[in-house]
């Protein structure tokens, strides 16, 4: 089976390079740059699971991209996705599985009607991991689950086929049942996540010491109330892992959206805390909802960057 993986970033690089150490067929689409790094330095992950270097991984260019592959696995950020999906138009042919690991749900819309909702299967990926300055990926707590499956539940043999193609690999492959529940479980989680540490500028654990658990599990319940209104509410076991991943008091966990935010780069806003504002409905006058408060943060942020950046006038 021929993987196409489009990036070879924090999410992109380390689930493609554990493949890739398994021994799978595996070619990473990445821009001249980071082909170039790849190159010279290899596919590095330093991870709880065991560290890999891939010398001189597979990389291609979007230019040469020309015929299908088995399996597109899409890491991009959501703001990326047009160009992504121009990049890929060649790899997806009659028989191939077009796996999204993008945050939220909007980006679906846009992959069906591309390529068509037969071709797009859900995904979903649980990992905390940073690409550094000279290209390496840290892989820094426990978890790293890859989850795919038919958007109308069940299985079937193509999804069959990936998960014995994904077996062996150091992370943890789950062909779901129900894998749109599982990324609505994500989703309410990584709002959450990211409204809080881009509100505070700190990490998990800062907020608890500071007093904040409440606060972000305010933030938490909001976002489930969308999920619930959507038929989609947490299961018990996601919803209380949800609850100890945000209120551990030792816990270094940052979105990788206040990454974004403290680079002064383009962020994931819309995707992750708007959809859910536009899918909870317009906001009743006086609206003060945290979910409201951390959006428009962001958003505030990603004008001041731009303000600033501008020439002048």
């Amino acid at each position: 089976m021929r993987f196409l993986v489009v990036g070879a970033g924090a999410v992109g690089g380390y689930f493609g390079g554990r493949l890739l150490e398994a021994g799978r067929d595996v070619t990473f689409l990445v821009r001249p740059a980071r082909a170039e790094q790849l190159a010279a330095t290899g596919l590095v992950i330093t991870s709880p699971a065991g560290d890999v270097t891939v010398p001189s991984p597979p990389t291609v260019l979007a230019a040469g991209v020309r015929a299908p592959f088995d399996v597109v696995l899409l890491s991009c950020k959501a703001y990326d996705l047009d160009g992504a999906m121009d990049a890929v138009a060649p790899a997806v042919g009659p028989g191939t599985a077009v796996i999204p690991l993008l945050n939220g749900m909007q980006h679906l819309d846009a992959l069906d009607a591309r390529f068509g909702p037969g071709r797009v299967l859900g995904g979903s990926c649980f990992i905390s991991a940073k690409v550094n300055d000279a290209g390496r990926i840290a892989h820094v707590s426990d978890p790293h689950r890859l989850v795919f499956g038919e958007r109308a539940g069940g299985r079937s043999g193509r999804v069959d086929a990936i998960a014995a193609a994904m077996a062996g690999a150091k992370f943890e492959a789950v062909a779901s049942d129900d894998v749109v529940q599982e990324m609505w479980e994500k989703w309410t989680f990584l709002a959450a996540l990211a409204g809080v540490t881009c509100l505070t500028r700190a990490a998990v654990g800062d907020v608890v010491a500071a007093g904040g658990s409440d606060l972000v599990l305010a933030l938490l319940d909001e976002c489930r109330a969308v999920a619930a209104a959507a038929g989609h509410a947490p299961r018990p076991g996601p919803w209380e892992a949800a609850v100890r991943r945000l209120t551990h008091p030792r816990s270094v966990v940052t979105a990788s959206m206040l990454g974004d935010v403290e680079r002064r780069g383009r962020t994931e806003a819309d995707h992750v805390l708007g959809d859910l504002l536009r899918r909870r409905g317009a906001p009743a006058a006086g609206d003060r909802s945290l979910l409201r408060v951390a959006y428009t943060a962001v958003k505030a942020a990603e004008a001041r960057a731009a303000r600033e950046s501008a020439p002048p006038a």
